[in-house]
């Protein structure tokens, strides 16, 4: 059974410990892999040679930082396809969405490669007689980040490169479901040049997670995942004295008013709904359709549903792959009989779906549920899989007041032709990311991303300029060099 080790110093390094996690193919649903799970010890050892890397590092020019991520940037790119191919092979989805997903996380690479233009300071010159005053930013030293199964190359990507860029070294935990694009990333930096300890990697699971949240020489934290843990982890690490961003989870709406082309919002939601298995925080998981949109909505997303291609990531023309595990799976496939149970329409249902050739994957088809209610237990919960419920209501104020109503408030999306319609929405609406006509709104590199409400714990939103605040902090200098000697005062400084 191949193993998935840590890489820690510039290496592969067994764990102290001895306990491992399986790791699946969620289209054939064997054990391809053993990861090994990292102690407290393992986490000591990551901490103690990224905090020697970084005296070095921090202190390294901006020039050195740039050659370093511009080779980093080549690599990846030249080697998208092997990286995409892990993806699949560990998470499900079809090829064409990894690749999407690594040059998502591209875009933020080379949004740190300007690292030197982001990093300007602010000089005032004779502040007082002869005193002249400037800021600038220095990194924090040791940061960590902690990312999710959906998107194992994405989100990582949406943290190192800005810590790296801006001087700081950083310990990975990938999720423990599909790690190996970690060690990938990990080989990809050392053949950039990056100094040993910068970049590692400790594989685990929750106990990993307390002793980076516990451990004093860490800075700061990273967070993608579900709001449960996401208050977990920004209650122990910040009573660690730890900065933190800490994302959760979300219940994505998409509003679609009678006057849009209901045809292109069908197609936009069902890509949104549906790809990637819906295991994305920005996924729509509820439409909301308004007035007289409603019936005809429903049909185009029925048929759409329908045509979904479902399969192997691997095979060509697949356009939805698995779920990550068998009790993801279950998990859904249970929400979707509760909504029934509680009196909604299971229009499209994808709970018996058999792939051939691949009876024992963990497969759950797209499925289209009419008629639900904000009480019903496939609402209130994130799925996090291919379901889209559809609610109907009879106006737009009465679709913004239903979205505000949840306690979620990630991404939301308007379909509409009328720009005052689409500016009521966007001015109304209590969510982090909207899109007009836009169904699934992430920002670009040099934005920031975030949610509100329980979608974002605490107030740092991730990568773009926020991002490279999160990982810095602000020192500011008055000087005097004076040509004749003065005398001191006792009295409050004060410009002259």
């Amino acid at each position: 059974m191949r193993s998935i080790e840590h890489w820690i110093d510039g290496a592969l390094k067994p764990s102290s410990g001895s306990v491992t996690s399986s790791v699946y193919n969620p289209a054939t649903g064997q054990q391809q892999a053993q990861v090994v799970i990292g102690s407290s010890a393992d986490v000591d050892a990551a901490v103690s040679c990224a905090a020697r890397a970084f005296e070095e590092w921090g202190q390294s020019s901006l020039s050195r930082r740039t050659k370093v991520l511009f080779a980093f940037r080549e690599l990846v790119n030249a080697r998208a396809q092997e990286l995409a191919e892990l993806i699949t092979d560990e998470h499900g989805k079809v090829l064409s969405d990894a690749l999407g997903e690594v040059q998502r996380g591209l875009e933020v690479v080379e949004f740190a490669c300007g690292i030197p233009q982001v990093l300007k300071g602010e000089f005032s010159d004779q502040v007082s007689a002869d005193v002249d005053s400037y800021s600038y930013r220095e990194p924090l030293g040791v940061v960590a980040g902690i990312t999710p199964f959906n998107f194992p190359a994405m989100v990582p990507m949406w943290m190192f490169p800005i810590a790296i860029a801006t001087g700081n070294t950083f310990i990975l935990k990938p999720s423990e479901r599909d790690p190996s694009a970690s060690l990938m990333l990990a080989r990809l930096w050392k053949e950039a040049g990056l100094p040993d300890g910068v970049f590692n990697v400790v594989q685990g699971d929750a106990s990993t997670v307390n002793a980076i949240l516990d451990h004093p020489g860490i800075s700061a934290v990273s967070f993608v995942g579900s709001t449960s843990i996401a208050r977990h982890i920004h209650a122990r690490a910040t009573a660690a004295g730890k900065r933190v961003q800490a994302l959760g989870g979300a219940k994505n709406h998409a509003v679609v008013l009678p006057d849009a082309d209901l045809e292109f919002a069908a197609s936009h939601l069902t890509a949104a709904a549906f790809g990637s298995a819906g295991e994305r925080c920005m996924a729509i998981s509820v439409a909301v359709a308004v007035g007289a949109a409603a019936n005809e909505l429903v049909e185009q997303l029925d048929s759409q549903a329908r045509a979904i291609s479902v399969g192997s990531g691997r095979d060509a023309g697949v356009e939805m792959g698995p779920v990550v595990t068998a009790h993801a799976k279950q998990r859904i496939v249970d929400l979707i009989a509760s909504a029934q149970d509680q009196g909604a329409q299971v229009r499209v249902d994808g709970r018996e779906i058999s792939v051939v050739g691949f009876e024992q994957g963990f497969f759950v088809g797209p499925t289209l549920i009419d008629g639900v209610a904000s009480s019903m237990d496939v609402y209130q919960q994130e799925v996090f899989g291919p379901v889209l419920a559809v609610v109907r209501v009879d106006t737009l104020d009465e679709a913004i007041a239903f979205i505000n109503a949840n306690p979620y408030g990630n991404g939301t999306a308007v379909f509409t032709n009328s720009g005052a319609a689409a500016r009521a929405f966007i001015r109304g609406v209590h969510v982090g990311m909207v899109g007009v006509n836009v169904p699934v709104p992430v920002p670009m590199a040099y934005h920031s991303f975030g949610g509100w409400k329980d979608s974002l714990i605490g107030e740092h939103h991730m990568h773009g300029p926020e991002g490279v605040h999160f990982y810095t902090r602000g020192k500011v200098v008055t000087a005097r060099w004076p040509q004749d000697a003065l005398g001191a005062s006792f009295d409050m400084p004060t410009a002259r």
